[in-house]
């Protein structure tokens, strides 16, 4: 890890509970080994980058982090309790972005993010969405169905569905992939946002500029032979 700072100690003197934790964490596909081991920590108002090439397992550390991989070895614990996708906390706390979304092909942008808000119980997702679109440039294509975006919009829409509802852990997958270089310096300045406001955030990109940015720590990863 590089960039990486100390945190405070509590007012009883025992270092505080990490927002996340990752411990011995292992991956198999079939008999081969992708993750072996890995291990990191990621405290609440910070944020931490996977990086390497493809093929180095920054995806499938996601995946079993949020729950659709299945670790071989290891823990994951988040605000010191083992992460299960199945806990109504863990649903309430932790917005991801790693595929594609398949969008509902007959509901708009904000039909979308409307649907979204009301269903993690926003008192005001009018308004929420509102304020959403136009942060993130799609306010003009509201009322425009996911099939007539671009590549660009779409993937502004999938960013802004973890923007409209509660969250204490961001996990994002190549966040910057099909955005313009304007949709990166957004990106950065809105992830940077999330920090302050006590948002934890554990992404992979290939972006070194993001990754400088936004990223209180570095954790590289590389192909197992």
């Amino acid at each position: 890890m590089s960039k990486s700072g100390s945190r405070p100690a509590n007012k009883s003197g025992s270092k505080p509970v990490p927002r996340l934790a990752v411990q011995g964490l292992q991956h198999k596909y079939g008999d081969r080994p992708v993750i072996e081991g890995l291990t990191f920590s990621l405290a609440a108002g910070q944020a931490i980058a996977l990086v390497g090439p493809n093929g180095a397992g920054k995806t499938t550390v996601l995946k079993c982090i949020v729950g659709s991989a299945e670790p071989a070895a290891g823990k994951i614990l988040l605000d010191g309790v083992p992460i299960d996708e199945r806990v109504e906390v863990v649903r309430r706390d932790v917005a991801t972005l790693l595929d594609d979304l398949d969008f509902f092909p007959d509901l708009t942008a904000a039909e979308h993010l409307d649907l979204l808000a009301r269903a993690h119980g926003n008192a005001s997702p009018e308004d929420l969405v509102d304020t959403t679109l136009d942060d993130i440039g799609l306010l003009p294509a509201a009322d425009q169905l996911p099939g007539s975006l671009s590549s660009g919009q779409r993937r502004r829409l999938a960013l802004a569905t973890a923007l409209v509802r509660p969250r204490k852990l961001m996990v994002l997958d190549e966040p910057e992939a099909r955005l313009d270089t304007d949709g990166v310096q957004w990106l950065s300045n809105r992830l940077l946002e999330e920090k302050k406001s006590g948002t934890s955030i554990l992404f992979a990109s290939h972006d070194p500029a993001l990754v400088e940015t936004v990223a209180d720590s570095v954790v590289t990863l590389t192909p197992l032979p």
